[in-house]
């Protein structure tokens, strides 16, 4: 019997030759950790719906930043939860507001050792749960919401953020807040902008780690998952608009996407692997039907390899701390 002289598994064969021949690493600084912080609460509060997530205290924030940034993470994303909401959602850019006090807590804790991302969105402070100002169709006003926008961006500027992202899918957010930053005297803020965001049912348990009060879908302004022209017609607006970084979210049901955007643009691409998919991976390793360690390096390596440079991944401190192992 002959045998193939081509022979793929002589680079297999032990823990050293892959890791000699490996196309793609995982780093901690490709990691960005998302945490929340509540308003009105003296301890930290478990999230039921993501296992091992936590609404902090300021203090809690503080010390699990501090933790982040020693474990090498690139950076951390900032989401308030505030105790009052409007229904113009006016705590997002109040000077006094959780997260302008979170962001300050934490540029003051960790410095320029990471890098400390804001969420600009009025979701989390609107009394509806809307990403923006309602008209009078009961829709979210995209122009009027840009205004809010900038006012947000600048106060988390002010704040202390190296970032800000905006996230809620309005036309011309990005041109709006570059514009705004820019006039106050911020022009080294950069944008990382959500720009392909779709209308995913993989959102759940975040909405319940910020108390949201919306219910139903957000098919007006975020992306029809069944398109992917729309997506790179976004991504493209957002980088001429002036994004520092994009980002596709999620992750790992948009492997494609993420695939055509690093292929398309010269800028950063970020890749947010959302609160469903950390839950489901949670919930599966729970009752024994996958390998918990394993199944997140998996997910991570496949979103590097789809061409993200930067992953947002409720693991990021856990496994950076792994890899520095």
């Amino acid at each position: 019997m002959s045998f193939p002289s081509d022979r793929p598994r002589r680079l297999r064969r032990t823990a050293a030759l892959r890791a000699l021949v490996a196309e793609h690493r995982l780093h901690p600084s490709d990691l960005v950790q998302p945490m929340f912080v509540r308003e009105g609460i003296d301890e930290p509060r478990p999230i039921p719906a993501m296992p091992g997530q936590v609404q902090h205290t300021r203090e809690s924030l503080r010390k699990a930043a501090a933790a982040a940034a020693q474990a090498g993470v690139g950076g951390i994303m900032i989401f308030g939860v505030p105790e009052h909401r409007h229904p113009d959602g006016r705590g997002a850019w109040d000077e006094r507001g959780i997260a302008q006090l979170a962001i300050r807590d934490v540029a003051a804790e960790v410095g320029d050792t990471t890098v400390v991302i804001s969420d600009v969105n009025l979701d989390e402070y609107t009394d509806h749960g809307q990403v923006g100002l309602l008209g009078n169709d009961g829709d979210v006003d995209n122009d009027a919401t840009l205004d809010a926008y900038a006012r947000v961006a600048l106060a988390q500027a002010c704040a202390g953020a190296h970032l800000v992202a905006p996230s809620g899918m309005m036309d011309g957010q990005v041109a709006a807040i570059r514009a705004g930053l820019d006039a106050a005297g911020h022009e080294r803020v950069a944008i990382l902008a959500y720009a392909a965001k779709y209308d995913s049912a993989f959102y759940g348990p975040f909405r319940t780690a910020v108390e949201s009060s919306f219910t139903g879908a957000r098919s007006t302004h975020q992306q029809d998952p069944a398109n992917l022209r729309e997506a790179m017609r976004e991504v493209l607006l957002d980088v001429e608009e002036g994004a520092d970084l994009v980002m596709v979210k999620p992750a790992g049901l948009y492997l494609d996407v993420v695939r055509r955007v690093a292929d398309a643009v010269n800028v950063p691409v970020a890749a947010y692997q959302v609160s469903g998919e950390y839950a489901a991976i949670e919930a599966a390793a729970q009752y024994g039907m996958v390998q918990r360690e394993r199944a997140i390096e998996e997910s991570l390596i496949a979103i590097r390899r789809a061409g993200a440079r930067i992953i947002l991944t409720y693991w990021a401190t856990e496994f950076a701390q792994r890899l520095r192992a």
